[in-house]
């Protein structure tokens, strides 16, 4: 069991210290609690990626994008009335609190049901030449390199299958062979894989093409090179809750102008400012797509994600972008393998 106690942050904290106690405590939520330990409010993922979108800094306090009215129940009430509220307002976490509203507790669902197996399925891209790290990548696919005591591809699978997914489709292409070799029919990982084979290299959406069935459920798409400890359950619950189409997984990126910025109006001197910081979201190679997407995918055509994104936004306004704070790499180059081998035991 879990001690929910270290869920507890007050007010005041920053949004950067909640985090490290989110991460630390392992619960997915803090209680903002005041000095007598009433509950003032919750704060989860959820609400920490909506402040970034914002453009809040983390440097701000908590209290600017904690939910100020959380659902709670009540100390004494029995397990299956906690479990029947926490299903009817689909919550992953409960406060319990006491006559006086100080949090004496906290339920969450995994605990009460166990986690349940989703209906996603995943489609993994494993099929590209991974040539910036060559040597290596001549005679081993990308996805199959070694991080820390397993390949990279292998520890993906894992982060899926520690939320709920357990049916997969690789997107092969180059030695596919090995791929398919290594990972089979997914029953020494106790799920189902398929193979979507590229006879041509098609891109980071084009693979997609390849797939007959069309799921009722919304569709995760990840690139086989990346290393996250992102919540994919998460991920899927805010898709479905935005009720998006689509889904892109973004990455925040500050780049800092190594001058002093000069202000102009035509000829004239209007300020400066030394060494600003731009900050941008990037693609992280992480989606979740309404499985209809799918037929927007040209056949047998080279075809890209970011393609696929602009295409859908100019048809439908339902576009939507999550933000990911966890850790994150995309192993392109040789120094992101080092730096990923050298992370791994801290983070996975």
């Amino acid at each position: 069991m879990k001690d929910w106690k270290r869920t507890l942050v007050s007010p005041k904290t920053s949004i950067r210290d909640t985090i490290r106690q989110i991460t630390e405590s392992a619960l997915q939520i803090a209680l903002v609690t005041n000095a007598e330990n009433n509950l003032l409010g919750t704060v989860t993922d959820g609400d920490i990626r909506m402040g970034i979108l914002k453009g809040l800094d983390l440097s701000e306090p908590v209290e600017k994008i904690m939910q100020r009215c959380p659902y709670v129940c009540r100390k004494g009430e029995g397990r299956e009335a906690i479990l029947a509220t926490m299903k009817l307002k689909r919550l992953h976490h409960m406060p319990i609190v006491d006559d006086n509203e100080i949090i004496v507790g906290l339920e969450l669902i995994d605990d009460l049901v166990g986690a349940p197996p989703r209906d996603n399925i995943a489609i993994l891209m494993a099929g590209g030449l991974g040539s910036r790290l060559h040597p290596l990548t001549e005679t081993c696919p990308k996805p199959l390199l070694q991080v820390g005591d397993r390949p990279i591809l292998e520890t993906i699978l894992l982060n899926l299958i520690d939320n709920g997914i357990r049916r997969f489709y690789i997107s092969v292409n180059y030695m596919a062979q090995m791929v398919m070799e290594h990972f089979g029919d997914g029953s020494n990982w106790g799920v189902e894989i398929r193979y979507l084979q590229e006879k041509q290299k098609l891109g980071t959406a084009g693979a997609l093409s390849l797939l007959t069935e069309r799921p009722e459920s919304p569709i995760l798409v990840m690139n086989a090179d990346l290393l996250t400890k992102v919540n994919f359950g998460d991920l899927l619950d805010f898709h479905t809750m935005h009720h998006s189409k689509a889904t892109m997984c973004v990455r925040e990126y500050n780049h800092q102008i190594p001058y002093g910025v000069v202000k102009i109006d035509q000829h004239h001197f209007l300020g400066i400012k030394e060494k600003p910081v731009k900050r941008y979201f990037v693609n992280a190679g992480i989606y979740v797509l309404e499985s209809e997407v799918i037929d927007n995918i040209p056949p047998d055509t080279y075809f890209d994600m970011p393609q696929l994104f602009e295409s859908l936004q100019q048809q439908s306004p339902e576009i939507a972008v999550f933000p990911i704070r966890e850790y994150w790499i995309d192993i392109g180059q040789m120094n992101d393998l080092i730096r990923a081998t050298n992370d791994f035991r801290s983070e996975f």
